[in-house]
């Protein structure tokens, strides 16, 4: 089959574009105070799809805006809000979004972050447009001393909400697990969103090896690393939370231009294309994987005709590796496969276990091939975390910390 190799971000935009957005409100974000919205709320920021502009479009309080925009501020101070994240996690970057405020933008903003350990009772219900933060709800933020918060990004300036100038990228090399962010504009102005680009961090000393997990979930930290197409959809939505919302909340490629005019299938009914589009995933943990889901869900004229997965178990050098090489090549012959070619039906959730499984061990990673193209809303991979013996300390361990031991290849 041709491949076809991972494509190349655009120019000028930062790699940790394709982590998880962790502050996404499908993911369980949520703003749990702002100073004010007088003309959009600041939940807007964490929407997942992309803002919109309409020309004809105004409230009673003035211009709708699809983002987070304050009043003009005729007093002192500066506008913030506290962000808590869905998923949290190691934040590699961030993309504060302008579009569509051009005359309104914030001219400079800042971010600071913080681990809390137990989360804050603060919410924001309701319509808010128009409203500003109470002396009440001012007393009870100041509980989580923001304003001392380790800071991601120091103030920096905005460019203006055009096509061309509205992503503000920031990468981060923070190293510490983060639950809450302080969005903080200066002094006052418009957002649309905020995008926190990372990877999912879970607490796995609180799992037994006897409980089964979907080792590839957003939740448990759960990355894409790579993949060949993603012209309607990434491939990190299949790892999000519950079930697709609709088709844009999956991955989904293009239309390949090599498949064949008239189309043929074999014996098993699959269709025989030269082709075929994949995506790679590093679990939250390796593990040994007992049960595949592949969710069609609402790819009913565009779901792919068949499916392969193929994994592998890699220490942080072959990985990095691997990354290098764009996956477009297996030097040390790592790639196995572990659920043969499969016939898919559309708007279906496809389950595989036993026997259909040709599984020989832990796997770190894993490739899901589809042919010839279409999309998947949701992909689950259930399975155990396993013990193994490390030279370095006596008596067994998890492989999540021998793996990453220079001795772990001698074990």
């Amino acid at each position: 089959m041709a491949d076809r190799k991972a494509l190349e971000l655009i120019s000028g935009q930062p790699d940790f574009l394709q982590f998880n957005d962790l502050a996404c409100e499908t993911a369980g974000g949520k703003v749990i105070f702002a100073t004010d919205e007088w003309f959009a709320p600041a939940r807007n920021l964490l929407k997942q799809e992309p803002p919109e502009f309409i020309a004809s479009a105004f409230t009673e309080y003035g211009k709708w805006m699809d983002g987070w925009e304050t009043r003009r501020k005729r007093r002192p101070g500066h506008d913030w809000c506290i962000i808590q994240l869905g998923v949290p996690g190691i934040i590699h970057g961030l993309d504060v979004d302008t579009s569509f405020f051009t005359g309104n933008y914030s001219p400079f903003v800042s971010v600071q972050a913080a681990s809390l350990g137990e989360a804050p009772t603060l919410a924001l219900e309701g319509d808010r447009i128009g409203k500003a933060a109470s002396e009440s709800q001012f007393q009870a933020v100041a509980m989580l001393h923001s304003e001392l918060w380790e800071e991601l990004i120091p103030v920096t300036e905005l460019k203006p909400g055009y096509y061309d100038t509205c992503h503000n990228y920031f990468s981060t090399t923070y190293p510490s697990r983060v639950t809450h962010l302080r969005l903080n504009m200066y002094p006052d102005g418009g957002i649309a969103r905020l995008r926190v680009y990372g990877v999912g961090q879970k607490d796995w000393s609180c799992v037994t090896t006897k409980d089964e997990v979907d080792l590839v979930a957003l939740v448990n930290g759960g990355v894409c690393l790579g993949y060949s197409d993603a012209h309607y959809g990434h491939p990190r939505n299949m790892i999000g939370l519950g079930r697709s919302a609709n088709m844009g909340d999956g991955w989904e490629t293009a239309r390949r231009l090599d498949r064949p005019k008239i189309l043929e299938v074999d014996v098993n009914g699959i269709l025989q294309v030269p082709g075929y589009e994949w995506a790679v995933l590093r679990l939250g943990h390796p593990g040994v994987i007992s049960q595949i889901e592949i969710d069609t869900n609402h790819f009913k004229g565009n779901f792919p005709d068949s499916c392969k997965i193929e994994a592998c178990l890699l220490t942080p050098e072959e990985e990095r590796e691997y990354i290098s090489g764009r996956w477009s090549s297996d030097p040390g012959k790592k790639w196995r496969v572990i659920l043969p070619p499969q016939k898919l039906k559309a708007h279906h959730r496809h389950f595989y276990s036993g026997d259909l499984l040709a599984l020989s061990g832990p796997v770190s990673h894993m490739r899901l091939v589809i042919a010839p193209d279409g999309g998947v809303s949701r992909l689950r991979l259930w399975g155990l975390q396993p013990l193994v013996h490390c030279p370095c300390t006596p008596g067994w361990k998890p492989l999540m910390t021998a793996i990453i031991c220079s001795n772990w290849h001698n074990a």
